[in-house]
């Protein structure tokens, strides 16, 4: 892989929205005017408190929502609206991994069958026995073993399912990977031994990868870009030294004082930092102004007033906020 080609952007987002209808005439903006991109063989972590709309921009991108508004351009071609073939093809070229390891596995089929599905259909392999071999294959790569195909979902632990979904998600050979809080129901160890799985197969398949989290620290240690997301619209994104290192705006400062750190020492020194308090706008027909303005310091009454916008503050670290 050139080096031009490892910097192009396989996955381009321009101006997603995303609504969902509760009530008469209401509307709940659970993804208003979100855009970013994401290079070839690279991650990009979106992180956000919940509700903030993070699984619905991944579902969306998958199109297992239908977007209301915007573009999502894959490979330089706008997916926003295929169908038929075209809409076949792509679900074999983008996949999830999903949060709950259990409840994403079909109960009545083994985990052989779970695996070969994909593969039947998407025509990948010559029958049976191979499509088999197929996924014999992926489970050793994953750290399972080949008798553990005819074993059903609910007979592994949470990490073993996990596993398990992932071997899935690779078995249609995708190039790009939403995983939506795929780690975050799992114990500690178990968590960084999936996250080294992903970073392997990165690495020898070329994959590229959406990490929806709430962990920071874990967001941090694999991607290589940072977005940030409140109440349905991103208000930072950029390279990690940039996000993690000087963080702009008042809710990525907010959610980074918010990490818990192993030692009391520290907590008792800080005990007077600020915390975001103030009510939590609602993203039912929202007003013009900033989302995060009931809850920011900084707040004015432009901000009351007016949607910030991104403003680029140099080397690609963008931030909406009016007084940056």
């Amino acid at each position: 892989m050139t080096d031009q080609k490892a910097k192009e952007d396989i996955l381009v987002v321009e101006h997603l929205k995303k609504y969902f209808p509760v009530g008469r005439g209401k509307l709940l903006h659970a993804v208003d005017d979100v855009s970013f991109s994401i290079p070839k063989g690279s991650t990009l972590g979106l992180v956000g408190e919940s509700g903030c709309g993070k699984t619905t921009v991944g579902r969306t991108l998958v199109r297992l929502y239908e977007p209301d508004g915007g573009r999502i351009l894959f490979g330089g071609r706008d997916i926003s609206s295929v169908k038929g073939s075209d809409r076949k093809e792509l679900t074999r070229r983008m996949q999830m991994v999903y949060q709950d390891p259990y409840a994403s596995l079909n109960p009545f089929f083994t985990v052989g069958e779970i695996i070969t599905e994909g593969l039947e259909i998407h025509k990948i392999g010559s029958g049976k026995k191979e499509r088999m071999e197929i996924a014999y294959e992926l489970l050793e790569k994953v750290g399972l073993h080949r008798e553990h195909a005819n074993r059903f979902p609910h007979e592994f632990s949470g990490g073993q399912r996990q596993r398990v979904g992932l071997a899935r998600s690779l078995a249609v050979n995708p190039d790009f990977i939403v995983c939506d809080e795929a780690i975050s129901a799992l114990d500690v160890s178990v968590q960084a031994q999936i996250v080294n799985l992903l970073c392997d197969f990165q690495k020898s398949l070329g994959l590229t990868y959406l990490f929806i989290a709430h962990d920071l620290s874990m967001v941090r240690y694999i991607s290589d870009r940072t977005a940030v997301m409140y109440l349905g619209t991103l208000v930072e994104i950029g390279d990690n030294r940039e996000v993690y290192g000087h963080p702009a705006h008042p809710y990525t400062q907010g959610l980074l004082q918010a990490v818990p750190v192993a030692d009391p020492r520290y907590e008792r020194e800080n005990s007077s930092q600020a915390v975001m308090a103030g009510e939590v706008s609602s993203p039912v027909n929202p007003g013009p102004g900033c989302r995060f303005c009931s809850r920011c310091p900084r707040a004015g009454k432009r901000c009351q007033e007016e949607k910030p916008v991104l403003r680029d503050l140099g080397g690609g670290h963008l931030a909406a906020c009016h007084n940056l």
